[in-house]
């Protein structure tokens, strides 16, 4: 067809699960996530359970290898380390169970600092395994601001921390930029309500192609609408698979993924 952009493969590395206590999410199961993602072409979601994040670490976790189960090929699991929770029990698990393919670390919620001690063992498993950590990152946020990864960085330098939302405002993608341009260790990765195209530029343009991730935070936010975000960014079309499932492949530890075009893609 005359005019027709290329098809990207696309891989989501910030999806949730389960109902949330603190707003309603219609249909956040596992099933109507997958529909969506047939829709959108999305190769592959990584999610946490919103049960994991709130309530119950270890309970929550077991839901989202559930979910992992029901479609391995589909959906991949973060386990989420509550640093109040035994952060320990949860790391053996990742040690010993190739389903989690990251860590998922939420400070604000948990209202505990990156800094703090009780993450040491997130970040030194990280360091010695080349599991990844999305880490939700809150521009002004005494529990995980942007610059507060600066710390972590200097500390644990062969981690991969991916900085989930790049600090959320404008203002927080800014200092999340300048975190990820002084450490080769910090990820930018794109959700959230405020997000959008030029500053997907920005990180690119500042931090390069090779280090920015496509999230969605589906299904607190559409993935369709997320995914547009980057669609109409104004990115070269090689920067564009970079973000949207270039960098993912090479980062994560996965069991295999489809490698080359295939049934499922996005037309842009």
């Amino acid at each position: 067809m005359i005019g027709r952009r290329p098809q990207h493969r696309i891989v989501d590395v910030h999806a949730h699960l389960g109902p949330y206590s603190l707003f309603f999410i219609p249909e956040p199961d596992a099933a109507t996530m997958v529909a969506v993602m047939d829709r959108t072409g999305t190769d592959v979601t990584v999610l946490s359970a919103n049960r994991a994040i709130q309530q119950d670490a270890h309970l929550g976790n077991s839901q989202s290898l559930a979910a992992v189960d029901a479609y391995p090929d589909r959906i991949a699991a973060y386990a989420v380390v509550n640093p109040w929770q035994d952060p320990e029990r949860e790391l053996e698990r990742v040690a010993s169970d190739d389903r989690f393919v990251g860590i998922k670390v939420h400070p604000s919620l948990h209202r505990y600092p990156v800094t703090g001690a009780r993450y040491a063992a997130v970040w030194k498993f990280a360091e010695s395994t080349g599991c990844p950590v999305l880490s939700h990152s809150e521009h002004q946020s005494p529990y995980d601001a942007p610059a507060l990864f600066r710390t972590v960085a200097e500390r644990y330098p062969g981690t991969s921390v991916i900085l989930g939302h790049a600090g959320i405002t404008p203002a927080g993608v800014d200092e999340a930029i300048e975190a990820a341009s002084r450490y080769d260790s910090l990820w930018l990765e794109v959700c959230g309500s405020q997000m959008t195209g030029p500053l997907i530029r920005s990180m690119v343009d500042q931090v390069g192609s090779g280090r920015v991730l496509f999230g969605s935070d589906f299904p607190f936010i559409d993935q369709r609408m997320s995914l547009g975000r980057v669609v109409c960014a104004p990115l070269s079309e090689s920067q564009r698979q970079d973000v949207l499932s270039g960098n993912a492949r090479k980062l994560f530890r996965w069991r295999p993924l489809p490698d080359g075009p295939g049934e499922r893609g996005v037309d842009l």
